[in-house]
């Protein structure tokens, strides 16, 4: 049996470990009808939750990961470690190599 964790920030990622969570797609589309749950799909956008302190390369090298908290990021449509909260939300942990891109604020 698994108990789930009431917030992401009991969360703390290791080495170059970016947790995330996925923004959420609207349910209401331009000329304001809502759309059942079932039809709205999950985008590849998430935000930064929290970020692992890096790691040390083979040459000695501190390594950091490229993003920080609050950053919105594009993820891979498959992988990370999704990560239940008590709260019907959930998270994903990826290596920081497995973020695609980040996203410029304009």
């Amino acid at each position: 049996m698994s108990t789930l964790l009431k917030s992401a920030k009991s969360i703390v990622p290791l080495m170059d470990r970016v947790l995330v969570q996925r923004i959420k797609a609207q349910a209401k589309t331009a000329s304001g009808l809502y759309l059942p749950e079932k039809n709205v799909e999950k985008l590849n956008q998430a935000e930064v939750v929290a970020i692992g302190p890096g790691f040390t390369d083979a040459n000695g090298n501190k390594v950091v990961p490229q993003v920080k908290v609050g950053d919105q990021v594009l993820i891979p449509q498959f992988g990370g470690s999704t990560i239940k909260l008590s709260n019907d939300d959930e998270v994903i942990l990826f290596r920081d190599a497995d973020i695609l891109a980040k996203i410029a604020k304009n």
